[in-house]
């Protein structure tokens, strides 16, 4: 199978922002990507989804430099990202002019949300690692569900609700995991223990994306690779970008799957690249090729 693999890194060329800024999240809508730079406050970099060229900063007022995650919901027509150091999330209305005052809202959430997805009722989900709680409000702020995770999920990054309703998570701490969680926050089953490189080992798992299958790619952080995890949550395969990366992956921390296009975003912390994998189908693969 061909895949098509595009970076987009913040040089020079592009709107003059240096490549130094690491990419806290990255999300798509339509023909726009959507990317959160972390030291980047109170914007959000706009890029036209075919021809990767820089498009405009959308304002988010009060957003603070250390935010990190980042999630567009079609239904509402929006964007919403996580202020880590404030505890809330900001709302922005992609149907409203940017720099609009109620074109963004904000809310209070647990302290120290990471990052974002949006369910299939079009909620959205907020992990928060400062109370290791799982929250879910509606477009507008109100809050739904407050799931007190189990004790040994000790810092949880991401989350996704499934369509039986149980969650995965991913955290670190003590134990490197990505976990089925009930709606107790009770863990059924999981995958990972200590840290480390081997396949059945991760360091600092961070974003993940589902695909039909229920195949699990993980963004494992530490170990600069990406993870693949069968549906069982029971072994594991890598997904090496071979020699199509330059450099190979600096540190993966964002992912965004689209499956009605079948792209993939990846978002680096050192490298500062939002590197695109085109024509993925599913998580199958354990080596992709330009």
């Amino acid at each position: 199978m061909q895949y098509d693999v595009v970076i987009v890194d913040s040089s020079p060329t592009v709107a003059g922002i240096l490549k130094s800024k690491e990419v806290g999240g990255v999300t798509s809508l339509g023909d726009e990507v959507f990317v959160l730079r972390l030291h980047n406050e109170e914007r959000v970099e706009v890029y036209h989804a075919k021809s990767f060229t820089f498009q405009r900063h959308i304002p988010v007022p009060g957003l603070d430099k250390y935010s990190w995650g980042l999630v567009a919901c079609p239904k509402n027509n929006c964007l919403y990202a996580s202020d880590r150091n404030n505890s809330n999330i900001h709302r922005v209305d992609l149907s409203r002019r940017p720099g609009l005052i109620d074109a963004v809202m904000n809310w209070a959430v647990a302290r120290r949300p990471l990052d974002l997805s949006v369910n299939s009722e079009h909620n959205l989900l907020v992990v928060s690692d400062g109370e290791r709680t799982l929250q879910i409000f509606t477009t507008y702020g109100t809050l739904l569900r407050n799931i007190q995770l189990q004790a040994d999920i000790e810092r949880p990054r991401h989350a996704v609700q499934l369509p039986t309703g149980q969650f995965l998570v991913s955290h670190s701490g003590s134990l490197h995991r990505v976990c089925l969680v009930g709606a107790d926050g009770a863990v059924v089953r999981s995958f990972g223990g200590q840290k480390g490189p081997q396949l059945s080992q991760m360091n600092c798992p961070a974003c993940f994306a589902v695909d039909r299958e229920g195949r699990v790619l993980v963004a494992d952080w530490f170990n600069k690779r990406l993870l693949v995890i069968d549906r069982s949550l029971s072994s594991a395969h890598e997904m090496s970008l071979g020699l199509c990366i330059d450099g190979g992956l600096q540190h993966p921390h964002s992912l965004w799957y689209d499956q009605s296009s079948r792209r993939l975003y990846i978002g680096e912390v050192n490298g500062g690249r939002v590197i695109i994998i085109d024509n993925l189908k599913d998580f199958r693969a354990s080596q992709v090729k330009a």
